[in-house]
């Protein structure tokens, strides 16, 4: 593993950069971005995918969030949907300028949050030839509508005006207000998800001193105004195939109700029944339905999923990720996934 630098928008990004066994800088290698959730770092997950893949043969790109961990950025503590994504393009530029990376086999994995930005990229960069997501979810629903999709309009409005009336005093020389990515304690009445979430960044299993699961209170408002087209859901790699053709593979547990699943991607990403509209892949979930945060560091077998690249060259595979042992790769089904 090397620790790299990049540049994003005038900011120095921080990445740890994975590379396969045997590696040879005269060789020409399929390269992943691998994103991290929210709240997280380049140290948890993201780089756990990372390092797993990069032993699959893959050059892999961790790398901390503009504003967040150890890359450039003020204000600290700063989630903006579109600084998220254009993490993604940048980091993108930084793997096709080197010379070992097949700058036409590129593809990017998103981790829950960093899932939906990483289809929202995938999107309009035409690079990109392949998504993957694991535990995906739309931030900008999940925030607008509650875990549940239960969120009443006026409390929408209640909290952008708590969020405009912190702008104001911190205009006037007031503190800056942080609010918790997952609760720092937890009871009968938390929401699973978010209980397992406090299990894995909260607790030693995970825990990191640069993921300090704090945010800036300011950045709901860029959170809650982050969408995709009616129909579309940010979390959903069938959104970024109704814009290109190119391989996509979503990961999630059984009870698995993604991003996207309710109205406008509205509410939590496991418990509710799937509902899957027309050309969108089989997401295909684990046997014993797993907790969201038991996907962030599943093992990875060998055996890899392609899936078609750019329509001009229909005929090139792209490794998207390996499948986690949880998954066995016979229950996927879609014409452009298949097993290599």
């Amino acid at each position: 593993m090397q620790n790299v630098t990049f540049i994003n928008a005038g900011n120095t990004m921080a990445g740890n950069l994975y590379l396969p066994d045997g590696f040879s800088e005269g060789r020409s290698y399929l390269a992943i971005v691998s994103v991290h959730p929210g709240g997280g770092v380049k140290e948890q997950t993201a780089g756990l995918y990372a390092g797993k893949l990069a032993r699959e043969g893959f050059v892999t790109l961790a790398f901390d969030a503009s504003h967040q961990g150890e890359s450039g950025g003020r204000p600290r503590h700063l989630e903006n949907p579109a600084s998220r994504v254009e993490d993604i393009r940048s980091a993108v530029d930084y793997l096709s300028t080197l010379g070992y990376v097949d700058a036409g086999r590129i593809g990017v994995l998103g981790i829950c949050a960093g899932a939906g930005y990483a289809v929202n990229a995938t999107m309009t960069d035409r690079r990109i030839k392949a998504v993957g997501t694991v535990s995906p979810i739309d931030i900008g629903a999940a925030y607008r509508l509650g875990w549940d999709g239960s969120e009443p309009v006026a409390a929408h409005l209640a909290t952008l005006d708590a969020v405009a009336k912190q702008r104001a005093a911190e205009a006037q020389g007031a503190d800056a207000a942080h609010v918790p990515y997952v609760p720092e304690t937890v009871d009968e009445t938390t929401v699973p998800d978010m209980a397992e979430a406090h299990d894995y960044y909260r607790t030693p299993r995970a825990r990191h001193p640069r993921s300090d699961n704090r945010m800036l209170f300011t950045s709901v408002a860029n959170i809650y105004l982050r969408r995709v087209p009616p129909g579309r859901d940010a979390a959903d790699p069938a959104a970024a195939h109704g814009r290109r053709r190119q391989g996509r593979l979503p990961v999630a547990g059984r009870a698995a109700a993604a991003a996207g699943e309710q109205p406008q991607g509205a509410g939590r990403h496991r418990r509710r029944r799937t509902r899957l509209p027309l050309r969108r892949p089989r997401i295909r979930r684990s046997g014993d339905d797993p907790p969201v945060t038991d996907l962030h560091e599943v093992p990875l077998t060998r055996r890899r999923v392609t899936g078609v690249g750019a329509a001009t060259a229909a005929h090139h595979s792209v490794a998207v990720v390996s499948v986690p042992d949880a998954l066995p790769a016979s229950h996927w089904s879609h014409p452009r996934l298949k097993s290599a």
